[in-house]
């Protein structure tokens, strides 16, 4: 997947490249065990929706809608708010997830309603636009209302660039392969995607992609964790589960669970929790 030589973390004990470097320290251990459930999310989700968010220049009084309400989506959805935004729209076809959402502080769009995202966003807001959106789907995305069975690559794109006002940007945290031999359509098969391009170069979009600079925002998002400004373990709905629980942690999130299941092969989550 073009990601790097590195073996994954999902064992008992991993071994850190560079872990002068890449590992974050915390003067105080008893304030960092007290947030240690959401200080975990640090290690992904959160740098890679708050990067999202910065990406796709969110600020003070932004309308902002993010594709997807998994746990990517819904880090995207509180750094959006960590960062101003006046409303926050989550779309999905997992109504659970949607459930989860609204929960906790953002307005949920039933893309099972409708396959015109535009009127849907109206319908929240009072416009067809937002000031900004997020696509934290990626490749996988299948299509809208009826044609929800499909697998349809770049719909979350295209979609995106019709709701999005001229000269605002689309930050794009899902993954994009370079080729799914798997995939229905041939081009997509070879990583090629069927985009309305002249779309987004027509109302001047600014698209950003690639893997997030997890270093870049470790500390200041390690300080508004510290410090009550985003309890962003709540927000994604993080689920600690052993290691031998991993299978049943995959398949419930496949079966669209509203978690973000967290593996504890030393049970120091469980202790701190």
């Amino acid at each position: 997947m073009d990601m790097g030589g590195w073996a994954g973390g999902q064992a008992q004990y991993v071994m850190v490249p560079y872990a002068d470097f890449n590992l974050l320290p915390y003067k105080n251990k008893d304030q960092a065990m007290a947030k240690m459930r959401d200080l975990t999310m640090l290690s992904d989700i959160f740098p890679t929706g708050f990067h999202a968010a910065v990406s796709a220049g969110v600020g003070v009084g932004s309308t902002v809608y993010i594709a997807g309400a998994g746990p990517v989506g819904l880090a995207a959805a509180a750094s959006a708010q960590l960062l101003g935004a006046a409303v926050v729209l989550i779309g999905d076809m997992n109504t659970r997830r949607l459930d989860h959402a609204k929960s906790v502080g953002f307005e949920p769009i039933d893309l099972n309603k409708s396959d015109r995202l535009g009127e849907l966003v109206e319908n929240a807001i009072g416009t067809p636009e937002v000031d900004a959106s997020i696509d934290a789907v990626g490749f996988e995305a299948r299509g809208y209302g009826a044609e929800a069975h499909k697998e349809a690559p770049a719909t979350v794109l295209n979609s995106l660039m019709a709701i999005t006002r001229a000269a605002g940007a689309i930050g794009i945290p899902g993954l994009y392969v370079t080729e799914d031999p798997g995939a229905e359509d041939p081009g997509a098969q070879e990583g090629n995607l069927r985009m309305r391009f002249g779309q987004g170069w027509a109302k001047s979009h600014r698209f950003y992609t690639g893997q997030t600079p997890v270093l870049k925002y470790f500390r200041q998002l390690r300080e508004a964790i510290l410090h009550d400004r985003v309890p962003i373990a709540k927000i994604v709905n993080a689920t600690v589960i052993p290691l031998t629980k991993a299978p049943e942690g995959y398949r419930d999130f496949d079966q669209g669970a509203p978690k973000k299941f967290v593996l504890d092969p030393q049970g120091i989550l469980g202790k701190a929790a």
